[in-house]
């Protein structure tokens, strides 16, 4: 049983009772391997591990239905839109909560979906749905994407000034306010702004509707930052920058995604001040940007 269980979690299609199927790949080799030892240490275990190209159109087909997600991703859309259907009766923390869930669910289904079609590209295009739906009950006052090409800046021009966003931060904001501080401006001073048209003009904007760094086309405010200030060759912000896009507007999701979410929402609910939840979050940023610059995956 316990051999049987990774199998089916690392997404191996089963031709028939003892033979089971991965793509050619390394990370295939691996998991197969590792359970090809744990069956020979069984008294009388014999484990074969082939590799093989299909002699056929037909047969490569055949080979790939085992590995078919549309009905764990149909399972995952009817999530989706009863989450929708029951949003205006819940608080934001539980709606949070059930669209982390889901995020997790589909990152599960994701990392063993070798073979993505339809199926997947209407699980994203929910995903986005329902991301858009949470915010417009949640945080209406999200920034529309503008359409211009991003000019470079020079950090030594944007040392010790003063940078204002949207109060009661979420993802993209306090992921930028950490990039800010972290990577661009280390003193940094923050405005936590409860009507956008009140920040002064002295003020360097970020995420919302006018503001000096927001959303330009398919980007979010922490990857335009990114890369109005040379930092896309940076692994750890590249990879970062995937997490704050998936969350900000959905699309492919990330594994650290759902439990990001988890974190963030319980911050909200214990730092009702903005300089105290980002206190509280960079430590979060700090460990994952460090992982994410040392992982070789």
């Amino acid at each position: 049983m316990r051999i049987w269980r990774a199998l089916k979690a690392s997404g191996a299609g089963l031709l028939r009772d003892g033979v089971y199927v991965l793509p050619n790949s390394a990370r295939s080799r691996s998991v197969l391997e590792e359970q090809a030892e744990e069956i020979k240490k069984a008294p009388g275990g014999i484990a074969h591990i082939l590799s093989f190209d299909a002699d056929s159109p037909q047969q490569n087909t055949a080979l790939m239905e085992p590995f078919d997600r549309t009905t764990e991703y149909a399972e995952a859309i009817r999530s989706l839109d009863a989450l929708k259907r029951e949003l205006a009766k819940l608080r934001e923390p539980e709606a949070r909560q059930r669209l982390a869930n889901v995020n997790r669910e589909v990152a599960a289904i994701v990392e063993r979906d070798f073979f993505p079609g339809e199926s997947r590209k209407q699980l994203e295009g929910a995903l986005a749905d329902a991301e858009a739906a949470l915010n417009a009950r949640f945080a209406p006052d999200e920034p529309h994407a503008s359409h211009h090409r991003i000019r470079r800046r020079e950090r030594k021009d944007y040392r010790g000034r003063t940078w204002a966003t949207r109060e009661r931060l979420w993802i993209d904001r306090v992921a930028s306010a950490w990039l800010i501080r972290r990577f661009i401006d280390p003193d940094a001073k923050f405005l936590w702004l409860k009507r956008t048209k009140d920040c002064p003009k002295r003020a360097l904007g970020f995420d919302f509707d006018g503001a000096e760094f927001t959303h330009l086309d398919s980007k979010v405010t922490f990857e335009v930052l990114v890369t109005s200030f040379g930092l896309e060759a940076d692994r750890g912000l590249a990879r970062l920058g995937a997490l704050v896009h998936h969350l900000d507007l959905g699309g492919i999701p990330t594994a650290e995604g759902p439990g990001f979410t988890a974190i963030m929402t319980g911050a909200r609910a214990l730092h009702q001040e903005d300089d105290a939840l980002l206190k509280a979050m960079s430590p979060v940023l700090d460990n994952l940007y460090a992982a994410y610059s040392t992982s070789t995956d």
